[in-house]
């Protein structure tokens, strides 16, 4: 069976890898394994996102360990630094391009980056980077319905679908400070919380729903999956 260990960004993303993603890979031959990105639960403050260096150092050590692993990726893409000693290779040069050129910019970034730390005899086919666009709560406007009805709070559907019904996919909802999709859920719900209705809200969209509604993370997900032919 493949082997792939996911790092993820939070608790959220950690419990939709294990929860959703590894049991819809299992029965394709896939082991999937969810690992937090540092001392994620330990962190005072939410948001944030380690430098891309440190993040690096962890998928190095897998690599290193598990000559037969893959790795990948699951980040917001809105929350990853620009600038400065914490930057993510592509992230500044993204933040100028079209959406369609965005995440292709920093997963190709990452994907070089780590190709020169690793050397001559790494294959580059063992790391597959995933940023969510913008971040994992555009996911959770996949189905409006749905999303209202799992969070049970349904009578929030026409707001939440007012909002999808702006953008072309739910990956496009955008990422200033006042727009992201964790912002607009905030103003709707101001007691909105990522690990709780996330997961609950994921759970009752379905997977099926959020790769037809989401392309770029469809593409992530049937990039693992053809992990399970890979010799």
């Amino acid at each position: 069976m493949a082997r792939v260990l996911i790092h993820v960004e939070g608790e959220t993303e950690e419990t939709f890898v294990k929860e959703v993603l590894a049991r819809h890979l299992s029965g394709r031959g896939v082991f999937v394994g969810a690992r937090l990105m540092g001392n994620s639960r330990l962190r005072q403050r939410r948001g944030g996102i380690r430098g891309w260096s440190s993040v690096r150092a962890d998928i190095v050590g897998h690599l290193r360990e598990d000559a037969g692993a893959v790795a990948t990726t699951m980040v917001d893409y809105y929350g990853l630094p620009r600038r400065g000693a914490n930057a993510w290779p592509g992230r500044d040069a993204a933040a100028d391009l079209a959406f369609d050129h965005k995440a292709a910019t920093v997963e190709q970034a990452l994907r070089s980056d780590l190709a020169e730390t690793m050397g001559s005899d790494y294959r580059a086919d063992r790391f597959i980077p995933f940023v969510v666009m913008h971040e994992f709560e555009g996911l959770l406007f996949s189905d409006c319905t749905a999303f209202s009805s799992g969070i049970y709070r349904p009578h929030l559907q026409p707001r939440l679908q007012a909002i999808r019904d702006e953008f072309g996919t739910p990956e496009e909802i955008n990422d200033s400070p006042n727009t992201a999709p964790s912002q607009r859920l905030i103003d709707i719900m101001p007691d909105y919380n990522k690990p709780i209705m996330g997961t609950l809200g994921v759970l009752q969209i379905s997977l099926d729903t959020i790769r037809s509604a989401c392309p770029h993370f469809n593409g992530w997900l049937a990039a693992l999956e053809q992990l399970a032919s890979r010799r």
